[in-house]
């Protein structure tokens, strides 16, 4: 079976969502041919360019218009208009995209950003591609800009997300509660102490794990000086050489910088909590490492709408000032039983199988093992 996973560099989380299907379709027993693709290498590199830049522009520097837009493109009564401008908008700018699906013609493909559905979604109209179309919605929420009539499968996040999907028009049996694709490593349980040792961590300290997201934005160095020594904290400065910069040349002493790193699974694994912007992505890795968490610096939209689907499960605390935040950090160092029962809660959520079960939904009588 020729099979496409395609995602957009708009942000991390879709790209490692996508890397997780590419890697779990490489362990099937059955031989296909498998590509990756980041959507945006089939378009111009202008387009590339502006699409990548424009969305780090809005979300670091006017997150209140990018939280603004973000909501009022999501209301019904806007949907035939966004629907329309989003095909002009397309064809005139991924054609090079199109052209490529159409000559592929892959059997499936699994996307894990909304850009390739709507596209996908239009060609499978016009009859120009056949292809089976399972969508990995990347976020807690759902945003009505995921949603195209060519979908075959949605795969969500929890039950809760499930129910948004059916609220808003999508047939029960097209979506399963498989969860948000997290690479296979991080349902690895490595030596806490010996992950430590081997990145020159103090053993015994408390250990708080400040993740900045990929560009490495919020007040990371004002929680640092808040913190005081109170723990020991790790911090991944993500792209932001400039902040990674700062922070070594100051040498905190009971700081660990890293930039942008690969091995996130074991930078959970050696730590106690993580104060964290609220990504799809990045929560999802945190569930399955039961690593409870903290949010800070979300960016209005998806992230904000995140943190409201899992205080309905009572994971993660979010809306707290530097000092409430140091108070929590406090609070779990002097209570273990309030650490137990954060890092429950996360486990209670988190989805360490889905990947299979997405790749479950390759063929159109793939099921889900969705939890009760």
């Amino acid at each position: 079976m020729k099979i496409l996973v395609v995602h957009a560099s708009a942000g991390a989380g879709h790209l490692k969502a996508a890397e997780a299907l590419y890697d779990g379709l490489k362990k099937l027993p059955e031989a296909h041919d498998i590509t990756l693709l980041d959507a945006l290498d089939k378009t111009s590199p202008s387009f590339k360019k502006l699409y990548r830049e424009s969305y780090f522009f809005l979300i670091s520097k006017v997150p209140w218009l990018w939280g603004f837009a973000f909501g009022l493109i999501d209301h019904a009564w806007i949907q035939p208009f966004i629907r329309g401008f989003r095909r002009l908008y397309n064809s005139i700018n991924v054609k090079g995209f199109q052209d490529y699906l159409v000559e592929q013609q892959f059997d499936c493909v699994f996307s894990t950003h909304f850009m390739p559905n709507e596209v996908i979604s239009a060609l499978k109209r016009k009859g120009l591609v056949k292809s089976r179309l399972v969508s990995a919605v990347t976020d807690f929420d759902v945003h009505k800009i995921w949603l195209a009539d060519g979908v075959d499968m949605y795969s969500v996040a929890s039950p809760w997300t499930k129910e948004k999907l059916v609220k808003i028009g999508v047939a029960p049996e097209s979506i399963v509660d498989a969860g948000i694709p997290t690479h296979e490593k991080f349902s690895q349980h490595p030596n806490k102490g010996e992950l430590r040792r081997s990145l020159g961590i103090d053993e015994e300290r408390f250990t708080v794990l400040m993740a900045t997201g990929s560009f490495g934005i919020g007040p990371i160095e004002e929680i640092i000086q808040a913190i005081d020594g109170a723990c020991q904290v790790v911090v991944i400065c993500g792209h932001n050489e400039n902040l990674k910069k700062t922070l070594t040349e100051k040498d905190y002493k009971f700081v660990a910088v890293f930039g942008l790193v690969d091995n996130m699974d074991e930078m959970m694994a050696l730590s106690d909590i993580m104060i964290t912007k609220p990504g799809g992505l990045s929560i999802s890795e945190a569930l399955v490492k039961s690593l409870p968490m903290i949010f800070f610096n979300a960016i209005p939209g998806q992230e904000t709408n995140n943190i409201y689907v899992l205080k309905q499960s009572g994971v993660g605390i979010s809306g707290l000032s530097i000092d409430g935040i140091v108070a929590e950090i406090k609070k779990f160092i002097q209570s273990p039983e309030a650490l137990r029962e954060a890092v429950e809660r996360s486990r209670a959520l988190a989805r360490p199988n889905a990947v299979n079960d997405i790749l479950a939904l390759l063929h159109p009588t793939g099921t889900s093992s969705d939890p009760a």
